[in-house]
């Protein structure tokens, strides 16, 4: 994993007329600035994870996506992300307006370029967005192997969520990595160096759950034969982590509530409260909202809980990042192979990107162990996956679903074999490159995945 060294603040640049564009970059860059352009909000979205800037400045009036629509978008996807609008349409309500819905910055054409300066260095002071990151500062999340714009974005808030004590709620389905998640927003906070405490809250009986979080004093009911702190005690100074709290009985709930507001507990078999200063981060893959509302789970509570929430994609919604994690798994359990095993074969890679993933990335480590135990290959091949996968019987697909999927695999394939080199798989396609460009957008595949580092 590499990180950028440049000591230069990153502004994308994005206006719909080119010599403008031109100029104002020409200037910037002057200034001392790294300016990267765009000449529509699609390209700029589609530069933000590559490019990552610290700063986003977009003229109000274009074609297609407006200034305040690419806001919109941006604001949605890379929480905290400082967006500048240019226009020469502007007006004080037009600020106004700007300002109240985030933006940072509404200057009016012709501005003052010194002026635009101060508001771009002002911006980055605020520490959104994508920060410049040395490798040491960028180790709090190197537990998480990603190159999705959508994991970037959830990894984004979540640094900015960890600089304060609000308890954090990461809503995701069983395998996405939430506990990874969790630590790592301990490593970025503030309690980094108190202890890092979890605490799968299904795993628990519910007659033991309450001795376990809070504590119990010796005699308190039978089997007590000495006293113990509980979780929350132990997590003192850091972070407790409620994996899987939608499960909590509603019994436990309430206590639960009780010993946040009043940051406090009382251990089993005791009179007394004992202070506890720990921050709570909780995470499930049931929806608590419905949950909610059919009175499983307590409404106050969950506000308590839900203070800032984290979503995270499924696997299948940054396929990007299967080949990532697939060579990461394979390296990690090289020592344990029977023989050298130097990756997968292009069918087999293939195979790995167009499935669906139910069990997310927990599967596909499963899948990666499974097939490096039995392959009697330098190279996996896409037998190996399949049998892994050990896929039962499933609905006939249809004809444009079995020819979508042909076609993807297809494409990936090829892109495989010519290393992510667009011309080179073109070829092997018989299409020309702008052909070929339009099936890649089809399927949503980027051939800079394929490229080999």
């Amino acid at each position: 994993m590499s990180y950028k060294t440049s000591i230069k603040t990153r502004v994308l640049l994005v206006d719909d007329e080119p010599d403008l564009l031109h100029v104002l970059s020409l200037r910037l860059n002057v200034a001392g600035y790294d300016v990267e352009t765009a000449q529509s909000g699609a390209e700029a979205l589609s530069k933000l994870p590559v490019f990552r800037p610290q700063v986003v400045i977009t003229d109000l009036r274009m074609d297609g996506m407006d200034g305040m629509s690419l806001f919109d978008a941006i604001a949605r996807a890379y929480t905290g992300l400082p967006v500048i609008i240019l226009t020469a349409h502007g007006n004080i309500p037009d600020a106004v307006a700007a300002t109240r819905r985030g933006v940072f910055g509404f200057l009016t054409k012709p501005f003052n370029h010194r002026e635009l300066q101060i508001q771009i260095d002002s911006a980055v002071q605020l520490g959104g967005g994508f920060p410049e990151e040395t490798e040491v500062e960028a180790a709090w999340s190197a537990g998480i192997i990603t190159r999705s714009p959508e994991m970037q974005a959830v990894l984004a808030e979540a640094k900015l969520a960890a600089r304060a004590d609000a308890s954090i709620l990461i809503r995701g389905e069983s395998g996405t990595g939430k506990e990874l998640l969790a630590h790592a927003i301990h490593r970025v906070s503030r309690r980094h160096e108190g202890p890092f405490v979890a605490v799968n809250c299904s795993a628990i009986p519910e007659n033991l759950i309450e001795s376990e979080l809070f504590g119990h004093r010796k005699g308190a009911f039978t089997g007590a034969a000495y006293d113990h702190p509980g979780l929350f005690q132990a997590a003192r100074g850091g972070t407790l982590f409620l994996d899987e709290i939608g499960d909590m009985p509603l019994s436990a709930q309430a206590k639960l509530l009780r010993a946040l507001q009043e940051r406090a507990v009382r251990p089993v078999g005791s009179v007394s409260t004992v202070a506890v200063d720990v921050r709570v981060v909780s995470a499930t893959h049931r929806d608590l909202d419905v949950a909610v509302r059919e009175g499983r789970f307590r409404e106050d509570l969950y506000y308590r809980l839900n203070v800032v929430t984290l979503s995270l994609p499924t696997l299948a919604e940054r396929r990007e990042d299967i080949p990532l994690l697939a060579a990461h798994f394979l390296a990690a359990a090289a020592d344990r192979a029977p023989q050298e095993v130097k990756g997968f074969s292009p069918d087999a890679m293939g195979r790995l990107v167009a499935y669906d993933w139910p069990g997310n990335v927990r599967q596909l480590h499963n899948v990666v162990e499974r097939t490096i135990a039995l392959t009697t290959t330098p190279l996996i091949p896409a037998s190996q996956v399949e049998k892994a996968l050990n896929e039962g019987p499933a609905e006939m697909p249809s004809l444009v679903e079995t020819r979508e999927q042909a076609e993807r695999e297809y494409i990936t394939r090829i892109l495989t074999l010519t290393d992510g080199n667009v011309t080179a798989a073109a070829k092997l396609a018989k299409r020309n490159r702008t052909e070929f460009y339009k099936l890649l957008n089809r399927h949503h595949i980027d051939p800079a995945l394929f490229k080999r580092t």
